[in-house]
Formats: structure tokens, C-alpha cells, sequence
């Protein structure tokens, strides 16, 4: 829906053109004279401002030039009962989009807005394209989740119940494990699938480069701003955003960031007017991020902001029955983009990858599927072929004897996914972590390195299992 403010000294015109825009669909807001609207630009933003030019104190070409400051595509479309060619031209050149001489019809108002409307979608994709092309992004696309299995039926499931929402979605796994793939999914099965969605890796930016791609600036906010930049919480308004990988994100920033997740504002950077704005914020990680909160990492009352809705994505070894059909789907999909025919795979080469632990998870499934389209002078995919590849990584074993796999998070216990048709994914830590240590001989400093989590980590999990009496007390 449309955000369109009008300004005007004169209330009957005001309201008049408000009603007509309204009956349209519009959301209008409206103005006194320019000091209130410059107020309310900066509170928020909009898709078209329409002012009258003939307004005490500072009239509609005073305003334009202030509008320009903070703001350089906000189309403008003047009013007045006093046009001349001399006017209009001086709008124009001064960044006017168009120019309507009282009295005028509602056929006519309603043709600028629409042509203006259309002008600012175009710009909006414009910058969307140039933020999802950039290093910090990734072009959107509708997504698929491959897999029917029961974990994958579960997962598929809660993604569908949080997508119908609009609230702050963690999405937490290993490295690989498709974590942005379900925040795309989430989103285009949103009521915003129509808005942007932008994705931004913190990790890949420092933190005043990550600092300006978020909230934008304004010019002459630091050395080398000569324009004003708008954020990707600004482009993406309406829309979602994905911050990729949070747990990378500095103290300063993460303070910033709670506080657009509290107050649905934020300010650009060298401005100290507050905008208001409507985005749904999806995080991931790949980290234990209760750990990194409980060595100051981490701030806690950020972490308890971004995990409303958890989401955990489950390692590729806890499905490995989904390799049947994600192979396919994968390798349909490179000989797609490489315009080659498409390859089939010989049972014996799934058999292969079915018993392969995959340690870079869905990722390397696809690496392994594309460098077997491209390399092999085939039309089907030979177990002789992908062997060599997976015998590089370490030895082959089945998923079911990989001993010491990483440790489920409490996200995943709270969604209580079923992997193998029988064991939760706590279930599957707690045998995980009893292995360890038996194979360590108790020693928790040794199991808990083994195990990548910290040793106070280990023994509050130990010290909650012995409460609920499902482990020996001798751990």
C-alpha cells in the first residue's frame, strides 16, 4: 500500500485531495506547511509527496530543496493557482517529478501519482538489484526445501507456521545446512513475499562499513560520503531483512540493531532524526549463540530479541535419506545454468553418497553434483567417478556410526524435529555426548573440546539429564 503525504496551508485542499487518494487505497498523511511535513519525512518514509507552492514562512521550492537534502528520489509533485512556465520549469530543474495547476481533476492528480508511484518502484528495484548484487548480498529466487522425510516434513512444516507471521525469525545449523535457503523460503511464503527481501553477511564487512549498509548515512557523515546512502533497513521497508551469519556483528552495532528491533526505528549515520520503519528481521548463525551470550560475545537482551521463532537446520548426515532426492534436483539444476544434458546417477553412486558423513553438509552435495556434470564425459554418473572425492575428505562410513556429530542446539530440542523416524535431536546430543565421554574416559575438558561446546556448557546439559534421571550419575 501506498504512503503518500500532502501539504498544504489550506485545509480545505488538503483534505479534498486526501479523500480523493484515500478512496484510491492510499494511506495519506497530511501537512500543515512544510516545517510539519520535514517532521514527518523524517519519522518516516514515504512513496510520493504532493505540496502546494505557494505556502507561508517556506514555500513548496524551499521545501523541495530540503526534501533533496535527506532524501534524492522521493518523487515531488507541486500544486498552484498560480502557474506559469517560468515555475514550472524552476520545479522541474530543481527535481520537481511533476506539476499540477489548480483547480485540477481527480483524474489528474490520480494519473501523477501513478505515473510518480511507478517512477519510485522503479528506483526501489533499482536499489534492491545493486544491494543484492553487492558482496554484502545475494539476488533473490523462488526457493525450494528438498526432502520428504520425516525431519525434513517436520522442519517444512514449522517453516510454514512462522512464514504466516511477522515475527523475528533465528535460523541457527552448521555451515552449509541451507540456513539462508529457509529464510528465502520463509519470506516468499509470507504475506511480504510482493516486498523486498534483502540478505546482508555480517561477517564480510567491518563494522563501519557494516554500520552504513544497514542504517545508510548522509552526506558528508565521514570521509567519503558525498551522497546520501540509503540503508538496506530503508530499501527493504515492508519487506525482510536477512542478517547473515549475526553472531559476527560488533558490540556498537548489535546495541544499534536492538534498538531497531524495539522501537521499529533507526537513525542514519551523521543524521540524529529517527526513521521509522517496517521490517522483518531474520537472523542466522552458525554459532552456539547461548554460549557466545555467556562470554560476553554476545548481548543477551539482543539474543532474547532475535529468537522469537527459532528455526535449526538440521545437518545433512541427520537426513542422509533426502540425498535420493536432492542428487537429482541438483544435478538438474547445474545442467540447467551450464546448458548441458541432463545426467542421471547409477544406484551404486547414491549408495555412496547415502553413506558419506557430508561434514560440508548440503553444500558440498551440491559442489560433488556439480563437479560430476561437468567432468564426466557420460550420460550417467559412475560410483567410480564421485568415490575419489569422497574418499579425499576422510574415510566413508554409514551416517548411523559417525561417532562424536556436532551437538543440537536447545533451539532444536524446543522444535522437537523427528530424524530417523524415531529419535529426536536431543536424543541424538545426549547419545552423542555419552559417547564422548566414554570414550574419554569421563574426562569433560577432553569430551567437551572434542565436542566443540565449552566444559560449563557440558556439565549443565550433564546436570539436566541426571535431574530428569535419564543418564548415570557416575558422568
Amino acid at each position: 500500500m501506498s504512503r503518500i503525504l500532502i501539504v498544504d496551508d489550506k485545509e480545505m485542499m488538503r483534505d479534498s485531495v486526501a479523500t480523493m487518494l484515500a478512496r484510491k487505497g492510499h494511506t495519506v498523511t497530511v501537512a500543515a506547511g512544510a516545517e510539519p511535513a520535514l517532521a514527518k519525512l523524517a519519522e518516516r518514509t514515504f512513496d510520493v509527496l504532493i505540496t502546494d507552492l505557494q505556502m507561508p514562512e517556506m514555500d513548496g521550492l524551499a521545501l523541495l530543496a530540503e526534501v533533496r537534502r535527506h532524501d534524492e528520489q522521493l518523487p515531488v509533485i507541486f500544486m498552484t493557482a498560480y502557474g506559469t512556465v517560468e515555475t514550472a520549469v524552476a520545479a522541474l530543474k530543481n527535481g520537481a517529478f511533476d506539476y499540477l495547476t489548480k483547480p485540477f481533476s481527480g483524474d489528474e492528480l490520480l494519473l501523477s501519482v501513478d505515473r510518480a508511484l511507478e517512477r519510485a518502484r522503479l528506483l526501489k528495484e533499482n536499489q534492491i538489484l545493486r544491494a543484492a548484487a553487492s558482496p554484502a548480498g545475494s539476488p533473490a529466487h523462488r526457493h525450494r526445501m528438498i526432502g520428504d522425510g520425516p525431519c525434513m516434513r517436520a522442519l517444512k512444516n514449522h517453516l510454514g507456521r512462522i512464514a504466516d507471521s511477522h515475527g523475528t525469525v533465528l535460523v541457527s545449523g552448521e555451515s552449509g545446512t541451507g540456513k539462508e535457503v529457509a529464510a528465502r523460503w520463509i519470506h516468499e511464503h509470507s504475506p511480504r513475499a510482493s516486498m523486498p527481501f534483502l540478505a546482508i553477511n555480517c561477517a564480510a564487512l567491518s563494522t563501519s562499513l557494516l554500520e552504513s549498509e544497514l542504517f545508510g548515512h548522509e552526506k558528508g557523515a565521514f570521509t567519503g560520503a558525498d551522497r546520501l546512502r540509503k540503508g538496506r533497513f530503508e530499501i527493504a521497508d515492508g519487506g525482510t531483512l536477512l542478517l547473515d551469519e549475526i553472531s559476527e556483528i560488533a558490540p556498537a552495532i548489535q546495541a544499534k540493531l536492538l534498538r531497531v528491533l524495539q522501537e521499529r526505528s533507526f537513525e542514519r549515520v551523521g543524521s540524529s532524526s529517527s526513521r521509522a520503519v517496517d521490517v522483518r528481521i531474520i537472523a542466522t548463525t552458525n554459532r552456539d549463540l547461548p554460549a557466545e551470550v555467556a562470554r560476553g560475545a554476545f548481548r543477551e537482551d539482543l539474543y532474547f530479541r532475535i529468537n522469537v521463532l527459532p528455526v535449526v537446520m538440521p545437518p545433512l548426515r541427520q537426513i542422509i535419506e533426502e540425498v535420493t532426492e536432492m542428487v537429482p534436483h541438483f544435478l538438474e539444476q547445474v545442467a540447467s545454468r551450464e546448458g548441458r544434458p541432463v545426467k542421471s546417477i547409477e544406484p551404486a553412486a547414491l549408495d555412496l553418497m547415502r553413506q558419506y558423513p557430508w561434514p560440508g553438509n548440503v553444500r558440498e552435495l551440491q559442489n560433488v553434483c556439480e563437479r560430476a556434470v561437468v567432468l564426466t564425459t557420460q550420460d550417467v554418473i559412475k560410483a567410480t567417478l564421485i568415490e575419489p572425492w569422497l574418499q579425499a575428505r576422510g574415510t566413508r562410513r554409514p551416517a548411523s556410526m559417525i561417532e562424536a556429530a556436532p551437538l543440537a542446539t536447545d533451539l532444536q530440542m524446543d522444535l522437537g524435529v523427528v530424524c530417523d523416524g524415531s529419535l529426536t535431536l536431543e536424543d541424538v546430543e545426549r547419545e552423542t555426548i555419552i559417547a564422548t565421554l566414554v570414550r574419554n574416559n569421563g574426562h569433560r575438558q577432553r569430551s567437551a573440546a572434542a565436542l566443540g561446546i565449552g566444559v560449563r556448557t557440558l556439565g549443565l546439559k550433564l546436570k539436566k539429564w541426571k535431574e530428569q534421571q535419564i543418564v548415570s550419575e557416575t558422568l
